[in-house]
């Protein structure tokens, strides 16, 4: 077997065994909390030895961190959210009520990944200030890609003139958040469909013209 061959199997199976600890962590964490779970169980869970976990990771709250960034990505590269596919091509639509009905697509796919590490996340925050050191405090990256996205949505045809960027913005946040999708989804029983048809049509009735043009 060549050098390449042996290295390519190599780099396969290092992902592999991470894709394993990750997923292992998530189940975890959501079941049982971040505080109450410890990377022995993580391990086991894994399959792994526990020096694996720290090799790859270093510690709790780098796997932690590494989670909720695959998580909300779906995958581990480095891309972030503003320059995904699914963002840019939604954000590039002709039109207000095309750009809210991609993104509000991709927005919830994001948000069936994402919804159940957030409550986990915000117990490790509260309870473990290195791990919320971790994150920003000065600026809300979430708001940031809402804002973006409000900004292209208000130049495009049938938008509604009168709504300012900032409203848009606090629109697109409050209603794709974690918290109103798990709300209703994981609460009061929605399906991906019904919550995706919903929240179409809120933003649609608070940010695109009635006209021919919208």
């Amino acid at each position: 077997m060549s050098d390449v061959k042996r290295a390519g199997k190599r780099a396969q199976k290092a992902q592999e065994t991470r894709r394993r600890i990750l997923e292992a962590a998530l189940e975890l964490f959501v079941l049982n909390g971040y505080g109450a779970t410890n990377l022995q169980d993580v391990a086991t869970k894994a399959g792994v030895a526990v020096q694996t976990i720290y090799f790859v990771f270093g510690n709790k709250r780098a796997l932690l961190k590494e989670l909720v960034d695959v998580t909300i990505a779906g995958d581990d590269e480095p891309v972030a959210t503003m320059d995904r596919p699914w963002y840019v091509e939604a954000l590039a639509a002709g039109t207000a009520r095309d750009m809210l009905h991609a993104y509000v697509a991709g927005t919830t796919s994001v948000l069936e990944r994402v919804a159940p590490i957030g409550k986990v996340l915000d117990e490790a925050c509260a309870s473990d200030p290195e791990v919320a050191a971790l994150w920003p405090h000065d600026v809300d990256p979430r708001y940031v890609v809402q804002e973006k996205a409000a900004e292209a949505l208000v130049g495009k045809p049938g938008a509604r003139t009168e709504v300012p960027v900032a409203e848009a913005a606090d629109l697109l946040y409050g209603l794709l958040s974690p918290e109103l999708y798990l709300l209703l989804v994981r609460g009061r029983g929605w399906t991906r469909e019904r919550w995706e048809r919903w929240v179409g049509e809120t933003l649609r009735a608070q940010l695109c013209s009635t006209g021919e043009d919208s």
